[in-house]
């Protein structure tokens, strides 16, 4: 068996962490300690912009309105150009985003930011943060001098920042006059980006002041070693009997069926939606909210985890292992399974090439009843603006429209791989395959794509039967995903206690799966969590549902 690298591992948790991400993002709110009122209820709500799809290759898998992604098997043979004129002015301009990979060389010694600086005719200062020290530093800039902002900031979703919003309204550009309605047409790309991305980002006091960047419908996963689930039994239309028919014979010695989630809850998530549980909120015909924690199916979905536990299904280590040795075990074949988004199969299928086959499980059902696939954000994180005269505004959102080009674009090539001869070189079918430079020079270490990027796509270099396996998975699933009602919303106590509320059920959760508590210790953290705010939180996000519809 082949040895897996220390780079796999690391650029497989690096996609994973970013696929995984899936905090709310606008939806900070004033509190206690004073500031503006950021919420969007009795206010006049800006038109999101007009959606007009930016040409792009003709997809071989054709993606559907519902959320079906376009797929493509192939490379495509012609690139056309998609920005019509360099966007830049020959100014300096300073971004700053996440990175999940290592520092970048700077750019005198970097040849794929230089290619870039060239591209959009700018000088760039880029400030890449690590993603574990994200949430200090941006707090940090938060509070620091006005003037002192990047031009271009990436509001990372994996946090849900101390006052963000009220940030975000009182130092960043509003966008409305530039991209509400028809206005985004004088930038194409940006025009290309879905409703969905822009509705699940959310307004700020009724207007727009992000630019979102977009994900797929298909949110978190339970990723499988094909092989070893189907010797075990697999099989579509299987129930939760069957699910655990299946992890019983997948685990023996120390081979185990589960991993955990790369967060926590033993890979709730997914259990609970085939439970058909609410995935955090949902909304029913009168505008009320009701959370999964009071809902008697997520609750099943607990106590069926409980059985897998005490069966010997999941890892010894599930609730303590780190991102790394998790993929680690996946890839060396010590667990059969676990959870990431699904955006993640970017990095598994090519990091698992001659180790496994990886595959996107189906849900099973229960009781009868099919079971859901949990729906994910449609915007992982959005992009700001620093406050500036009209012309500089609009240079900057030509950059941005630069950087959103679509898949099969010469401006898409460039970001996501570099110059030709240099950082890839093609194979005898078309895909660019990265040179030693493109490793070292790659994508998550200088990552663009976090400050602007198209419409996500299914595409896998030299991998065509990876894109009509998940092509085919995503038809199947798609119209049964549960989405998140609260996505896009504000809810001012969901901003103040949200996170400490969301550690509470986090930990109580973890504690019953893993046999330290019992399940009256869950009933009654749930009705903590009511009295703490979690009824206070519905009710908020209630009055913002109605403003928004």
């Amino acid at each position: 068996m082949p040895e897996i690298s220390r780079r796999t591992v690391l650029r497989t948790v690096a996609v994973a962490g970013a696929a995984a991400a899936a905090s709310p993002l606008l939806t900070a709110c004033s509190d206690s300690s004073g500031g503006g009122d950021v919420t969007n209820a009795g206010k006049k709500q800006a038109s999101w912009p007009v959606y007009k799809a930016a040409a792009g290759a003709k997809p071989d898998l054709a993606p559907t309105e519902s959320g079906v992604q376009a797929g493509y098997t192939h490379y495509p043979a012609d690139l056309p150009a998609s920005v019509k004129r360099t966007p830049g002015d020959g100014s300096t301009i300073k971004v700053m985003s996440v990175t999940f990979g290592t520092p970048p060389k700077a750019a005198a010694q970097n040849q794929y930011w230089r290619a870039v600086e060239k591209a959009l005719g700018i000088k760039i200062e880029y400030t890449v943060i690590p993603q574990a020290d994200c949430q200090k530093k941006m707090a940090t800039v938060m509070a620091g001098d006005a003037d002192a902002l990047p031009d271009i900031i990436n509001m990372f979703s994996g946090y849900v920042l101390p006052r963000e919003a009220q940030f975000v309204q009182t130092r960043a550009q509003d966008l409305t006059p530039y991209l509400s309605g028809d206005a985004v047409l004088d930038y194409p790309n940006l025009a290309g980006i879905p409703t969905h991305a822009w509705r699940d980002m959310g307004r700020v006091g009724g207007q727009i002041y992000g630019i979102p960047l977009e994900r797929p419908l298909t949110g978190s996963t339970l990723w499988l070693n094909q092989s070893v689930f189907t010797d075990a039994g697999m099989k579509e239309g299987w129930a939760s009997d069957d699910f655990t028919a299946v992890a019983k014979k997948a685990t023996h010695g120390k081979q185990y069926a589960l991993g955990a989630a790369i967060g926590s809850n033993f890979c709730n998530a997914v259990h609970s939606a085939a439970h058909n549980a609410p995935q955090g909120w949902a909304v029913d015909k009168s505008g009320d909210f009701h959370s999964n924690y009071a809902d008697e199916r997520f609750r099943q979905s607990v106590a069926y985890q409980v059985q897998l536990r005490k069966a010997g299904f999941y890892h010894p280590d599930a609730t303590s292992l780190s991102s790394p040795d998790l993929n680690t075990l996946f890839l060396n074949g010590t667990v059969a399974s676990m959870q990431n988004g699904f955006g993640a199969y970017t990095a598994l299928y090519p990091d698992s090439k001659g180790l496994l086959t990886p595959a996107p499980a189906l849900p099973y059902a229960v009781d009868g009843t099919p079971g859901g696939q949990v729906a994910a954000r449609r915007s992982f994180g959005y992009t700001i603006l620093k406050k500036a005269k009209k012309d500089r505004i609009q240079m900057l959102l030509r950059v941005l429209d630069y950087l959103a080009a679509p898949f099969g674009t010469k401006e898409w090539e460039l970001m996501q791989f570099g110059v030709e001869g240099v950082h890839f070189n093609r194979a005898e079918d078309g895909p660019p395959e990265r040179t030693r430079l493109g490793e070292v020079e790659n994508i998550t270490n200088l990552p663009f794509r976090y400050l602007a990027e198209g419409p996500q796509v299914l595409f896998v270099p030299g991998r065509p039967e990876a894109v009509q396996a998940m092509h085919a998975w995503q038809q199947k699933v798609v119209p049964v995903t549960i989405r998140n009602a609260s996505f896009g919303l504000v809810s001012r106590t969901d901003v103040a206690q949200g996170a400490t509320l969301r550690a509470l059920m986090d930990d109580a959760i973890t504690a019953v799966i893993a046999g330290r508590s019992s399940m009256s210790d869950l009933d009654a953290a749930v009705k903590k969590w009511r009295s703490r705010g979690g009824d206070k939180i519905a009710q908020e996000f209630a009055k913002e549902h109605a403003a928004n519809n």
